[in-house]
């Protein structure tokens, strides 16, 4: 049986679609014209404002493949109110992939950090195509095993190391290089840029809380390591990073 999602849970904001739209996802990446024309008809497109609502239950109908901003998927200890992220969705990102596996609720909130572009299939259709097109399967199965090893490394830095070389790989891991750097070219790939990640979102990202992540970001300020502004972190030193990432040992 397919399922579509249900008339009391809103679309936003529908944008035109057509197969090479789909194609900008990884997942589709690899398919032929012809066919990417034929799925393009299962597919809707929209824009999500930043801090939209994402419905769970509207995911257990649906199957949504980022293009646009990022999205971080949060769970929370209903009791004490701490929360941690268990991933980070960039553009390519498919969401919820527990769910399109196993086709069971998954207990998790989903917040946009920025506008969205997304484009989403009836979730059953998705399953069905996986089966039937091995183009898709090659894309799909390296996609889910990266994923894997991903929560695979979270967990191991989670119970063997500290707080500060776990944020020290997290920040490695959301490193964009500022295009506007107009400093000497011998000296540019010294400087990069995080942006969009508060000292919360870091330390939800990181299994910690904000007040130690603010001081671990002070300490590398003080040290010239760092620039901080709010949401935005300019990296001086990348190599201080890296030796960080790599610490066995406390600082603090």
């Amino acid at each position: 049986m397919v399922f579509d999602v249900p008339s009391n849970l809103p679309i936003k904001n529908t944008i035109p679609l057509s197969g090479k739209l789909v194609q900008q996802s990884y997942l589709f990446s690899a398919l032929p014209e012809k066919l990417l024309h034929e799925m393009s008809e299962h597919f809707k497109a929209e824009r999500w404002k930043k801090k939209t609502y994402i419905d769970p239950n509207m995911l257990q109908y649906r199957f949504f493949l980022l293009l646009e901003g990022r999205i971080e998927m949060i769970r929370t200890n209903p009791d004490t109110g701490r929360s941690i992220t268990l991933d980070l969705l960039h553009p390519g990102d498919g969401f919820d992939m527990i769910i399109l596996l196993d086709s069971r609720p998954h207990e998790m909130d989903y917040s946009p950090l920025e506008e969205l572009k997304v484009i989403s299939v009836p979730i059953e259709k998705m399953r069905q195509w996986i089966w039937t097109y091995p183009e898709l399967n090659r894309q799909f199965m390296p996609y889910l095993a990266k994923k894997m090893r991903a929560q695979e490394n979270k967990t191991t830095d989670f119970a063997l190391y500290d707080t500060i070389t776990r944020l020290s790989r997290i920040i490695l891991q959301n490193i964009n290089k500022i295009k506007s750097y107009t400093g000497l070219v011998g000296e540019e790939h010294k400087q990069h840029l995080i942006t969009g990640l508060s000292d919360e979102v870091l330390a939800r990202m990181v299994g910690s809380v904000r007040q130690v992540i603010n001081q671990h970001l002070q300490y590398w300020k003080k040290q010239g390591i760092i620039d901080k502004t709010r949401n935005k972190i300019m990296i001086n030193d990348l190599q201080a990073i890296i030796d960080d990432s790599n610490s066995t040992s406390s600082k603090f």
